[in-house]
């Protein structure tokens, strides 16, 4: 997706790339309407709103005794998202009194947006991502003569497992359920028949057509992963710029999915980027000179400016709800309710927000 914006202003792109093969990995994301405005800079956001159904309502069950209330939710379906690269190396030059940095082919800039476990994230200064003790399994369901589930966003609970569902189209739906780790994830991971049967054990007791959902979903979208963040002190702490060598996405901002914000916020950043680098090279083109690499330092440090703060407070509230869920602890439950009570009282703030135009 970024290189796709980084064409559309103009920008010469080269995507670096680990794996020797072609690959798609993942199961989907979900865009908010701060997503969708990050869309609309591309030009594709109209064609995808006519792909799959719009989420007008969000419920909250709980399956002991069957109370629901509303969930506060925006126009956010999902969205697959497939991730496919070519083969590029990087090479890193610790002694350059310079930028410190330089790909192999000469490009001048370097975007690590290499997820979670990000190479480009640690050699920056940015502190490995932690483990909450929950797990997600995530999956698609084909309902061939169509769902019961209407455009309906749908979380139901029961202890400390956890159900919720978007549907996609009208016979296809995407759900996830979250659960606390076990021991055997890391065996179970490695098999969607082990993923479905343990998925189907957790959710014993939840209501019949749920259990028959998961029963019935496509064993290849199957994904058993741990959440992964990054504290939101060390988004502050840590300077997000070395040389010409920045980074975007989860590399920079890997964040539970508490609110769906990763994938948005990752769009958001792609937009900000481009806008950014296209915005120095116009200073540049009169002189019809190439960017030195202040000017692209510049750049850089204009990004990451305009993204450190956005990225913070969703840390900071997916940090938040992860730890108040997580945690056995009374008193730390406590804190972080009242922490969100008074930083986030309005719940989908987060979705207003406005990355600009490309």
């Amino acid at each position: 997706m970024k290189r796709n914006v980084e064409f559309r202003k103009g920008i010469e792109t080269i995507v670096l790339e680990r794996s020797e093969n072609l690959r798609a990995t993942g199961a989907a994301i979900i865009v908010q309407p701060n997503g969708w405005r990050a869309l609309d800079q591309l030009g594709i956001a109209s064609k995808l709103r006519q792909t799959a159904v719009s989420i007008q309502s969000g419920r909250y069950i709980t399956v002991k005794d069957g109370k629901q209330k509303d969930l506060p939710v925006g126009y956010c379906p999902p969205r697959m998202q497939g991730g496919v690269h070519n083969i590029r190396s990087l090479n890193v030059l610790p002694d350059s009194s310079i930028a410190g940095w330089k790909c192999a082919n000469g490009q001048e800039v370097v975007i690590g947006c290499d997820g979670v476990n990000s190479t480009i994230a640690n050699i920056l200064g940015l502190n490995s991502t932690r483990l909450f003790s929950t797990s997600v399994i995530r999956g698609f369901t084909n309902y061939e003569t169509g769902h019961e589930f209407g455009s309906a966003f749908l979380v139901f609970s029961k202890d400390d497992v956890q159900l919720g569902l978007l549907p996609v189209t009208e016979k296809l739906v995407y759900w996830f359920v979250t659960r606390k780790q076990t021991s055997q994830d890391s065996k179970v991971s490695k098999s969607q028949t082990l993923i479905k049967e343990s998925t189907v054990e957790a959710m014993k007791g939840f209501p019949i057509h749920i259990m028959e959902m998961v029963k019935d979903s496509d064993l290849d979208s199957l994904h058993l992963t741990d959440l992964r963040f990054l504290a939101p002190w060390d988004l502050l702490g840590t300077n997000l710029r070395r040389g010409t060598v920045t980074v975007a996405g989860d590399a920079m901002h890997a964040m539970a999915p508490f609110l769906a914000q990763g994938g948005s916020a990752s769009l958001e950043d792609a937009v900000v980027l481009a806008r950014c680098l296209s915005q120095n090279q116009t200073m540049r083109v009169d002189e019809k000179q190439a960017k030195t690499m202040m000017d692209m330092e510049a750049a850089l440090d204009q990004y990451v400016k305009e993204r450190k703060m956005r990225v913070f407070w969703l840390s900071l509230e997916t940090f938040l709800i992860g730890t108040m869920l997580d945690t056995s602890t009374l008193l730390v439950k406590c804190l972080c309710i009242i922490s969100l009570m008074v930083l986030f009282r309005d719940k989908i703030a987060h979705t207003r927000y406005d990355c600009g135009r490309l």
